[in-house]
């Protein structure tokens, strides 16, 4: 394996550390206190391609490897987890969803208006009584005519309440189980679909999160997405790309705390010098700084077998389980180095912590990546 980046992988690093240092990092500790949704941020980062990487050009994105993808996330989750988490939702889990499952027209009419920025998506698996059982979702669609009627709610949707489209997943056998879940992209603003926004939550706070709810909402049968009873595999593959954003976000983690410990620990003096010269300090910063590098190295990995077109559940979950916990590990060491400063949000290595948190339960908890490495080392799933 080839470790250095391509000459394009590292003017797409550069362009992507520039725009998070000039364009989020300013602004992402008033937008976390005042919980304010980035909408400017989106509108600045979509003519740089950010909004579309991965997707072909034909289709309004900007044809980026998955290396390239992740040098994306990382750098934007080095400024602001919350601005990733938008970006991740509407490239990794919308967009990617319609490009590998949609139909010709799904892609022609949604992908170039997703890419611009022009209108946001949401992907909506999680119920108030399915979240890692994501098999067991009780949100129901019935055949009516030509159509569909939609029954159900869902919570913890990111961008839930700011979306145009969303991609959700209902039962429409459910003499089947999980093979009769299928995925539908239903638009804003139809008969019965209504949103309430999540507030209080511990990070992400400028990240929408909402409550979705359906009550006899008619969808088209031109809103499948994929066939009849391909849900829960649209739902697992999409998994796999949502989970590596959520990985590379995770890195740009670490690294924001390597650089606010670095800086703080070099200008810090207590006993008569700087305290990057105690030996504690410099521990801490060296597990950082060893933790970035193997949480990258897995994210890569993962990288170079989606480029290949090569199956990478496996490796996706080593990346976010290992990049996700190591993110929370940098964080709470982030806040040690700079000590009661480090509890303020004068610094902002508390936010990485309440923001790194959640990476080890959404999309995926660090136990679930853990059964998912575990049946694929024993080959014995921990349920069916």
């Amino acid at each position: 394996m080839d470790f250095e980046l391509t000459e394009d992988q590292r003017m797409i690093r550069e362009m992507a550390k520039r725009f998070a240092d000039e364009e989020i990092i300013p602004f992402a500790r008033e937008n976390d206190v005042m919980e304010r949704f980035p909408i400017d941020i989106l509108k600045k980062m979509a003519p740089l391609g950010f909004l579309g990487g991965p997707i072909p050009e034909e289709y309004g994105g900007a044809g980026l490897d998955f290396i390239s993808d992740a040098i994306v996330f990382e750098e934007i989750g080095r400024g602001c987890s919350s601005v990733r988490t938008i970006v991740s939702v509407q490239v990794s889990l919308v967009e990617l969803s319609i490009l590998h499952w949609g139909t010709e027209e799904q892609k022609r009419r949604f992908l170039p208006l997703l890419c611009k920025g022009e209108i946001l998506g949401a992907f909506a698996i999680t119920e108030p009584e399915a979240g890692s059982d994501a098999a067991s979702i009780k949100t129901s669609a019935v055949r009516k005519g030509d159509g569909w009627v939609l029954n159900g709610s869902k919570t913890w949707i990111s961008t839930g309440d700011v979306a145009d489209i969303i991609v959700i997943f209902a039962q429409t056998d459910p003499s089947k189980g999980h093979k009769g879940i299928t995925a539908f992209i239903v638009e804003k603003g139809i008969p019965g679909f209504t949103t309430r926004e999540i507030k209080g939550k511990l990070g992400l706070r400028s990240a929408d999160t909402a409550q979705l709810f359906f009550e006899e909402c008619p969808i088209p049968d031109s809103a499948l997405l994929g066939d009849v009873g391909e849900g829960f595999k649209i739902a697992m593959s999409s998994l796999d790309n949502g989970r590596y954003g959520v990985a590379a976000g995770c890195v740009g983690i670490i690294q924001g705390c390597i650089d606010a410990c670095v800086k703080y620990a070099q200008e810090r003096h207590q006993f008569g010098k700087p305290i990057a010269s105690f030996q504690l300090v410099q521990d801490m910063i060296a597990r950082m700084y060893v933790d970035r590098d193997a949480a990258r190295l897995l994210v890569y990995r993962a990288g170079d077998l989606k480029n290949r077109g090569i199956r990478n559940t496996l490796e996706t979950s080593i990346a976010k389980y290992f990049a996700s916990e190591a993110a929370v590990r940098a964080a709470t060491d982030a806040i040690q180095v700079h000590g009661a400063y480090g509890y303020s949000n004068e610094y902002p290595v508390e936010r990485y912590l309440r923001d790194a948190k959640v990476a080890t339960i959404y999309e995926g908890t660090s136990q679930i990546q853990k059964l998912i490495i575990g049946e694929q080392i024993l080959g014995i799933k921990a349920f069916e």
